[in-house]
């Protein structure tokens, strides 16, 4: 009957090295191309990066892979807000013990500062997109966090400033996260998209009650198991998730 113990434990570990995979997949949601890339928060390996062991920016995929120790890779990983010139977070920036720049409630220049905003908070065993004010009362544990902007997805209901008649469109990519925080949907679109339809891939497909605008001509997305890992500019803040190999 070992064997048979044996078996069932591997089948166990198995199911649940499955279920806590990162899930990268195209799809198409109304007229517009888009690959998502759902993370399980309660067990992957989720984590933000900014810089090396030497305080110099990552700045690439590349580089978070050269970091990891043997045996680790990067699974997943996707540009994670917004940032100077030097690659400095333009708002709040928290990783660990580490904290750059400050929250930012007002109103300002650019993508960012079109209230209102938000941070991607990760903490233990959850992740939670959190408008700035709500972020500010409560103040929640994160291990890991970046402020982005603007919301995509506030409660449920879109960016009060997103027109369904916009011309303005751009390669987008953001994150939503489910109510209890277990799910955490990244989102990259193929084809420039507006700010209406993106924000409505989350709501309405994706079903995550908030989500939250990460950037824009520079979105770049990391996923092995699609063969794809985007070339481009060097970034700042990079999320992602490490897994065994």
């Amino acid at each position: 009957m070992r064997w048979l113990a044996a078996s069932v434990a591997l089948c166990v570990a198995w199911a649940a090295s499955v279920a806590g995979a990162v899930d990268c997949r195209d799809l198409s949601y109304q007229g517009n191309a888009y690959t998502i890339c759902e993370v399980d928060a309660a067990q992957d390996d989720l984590r933000l990066f900014l810089r090396d062991e030497a305080g110099a920016p990552y700045g690439q995929f590349s580089g978070i892979e050269r970091a990891l120790p043997d045996g680790q890779r990067l699974s997943f990983a996707m540009n994670a807000g917004m940032y100077h010139a030097d690659r400095r977070p333009v708002g709040l920036y928290v990783q660990g013990d580490t904290t750059e720049g400050r929250l930012l409630t007002g109103a300002s220049k650019g993508n960012f500062g079109l209230l209102p905003n938000g941070v991607f908070c990760i903490g233990e065993g959850r992740a939670d997109v959190i408008e700035t004010l709500a972020f500010e009362r409560q103040r929640p544990a994160c291990t890991y966090a970046s402020q982005s902007g603007p919301m995509l997805v506030i409660d449920g209901a879109l960016h009060p400033r997103f027109l369904p008649d916009s011309t303005s469109r751009f390669l987008r990519n953001g994150v939503g996260t489910s109510a209890d925080g277990t799910r955490a949907i990244f989102a990259i679109s193929n084809t420039p998209v507006t700010f209406h339809a993106f924000g409505s891939l989350f709501r309405d497909h994706l079903k995550t009650p908030n989500a939250l605008f990460f950037d824009g001509k520079i979105s770049r997305l990391h996923a092995p198991d699609l063969d794809r890992s985007d070339p481009g500019f060097w970034m700042g803040p990079i999320v992602g998730v490490v897994s065994s190999n």
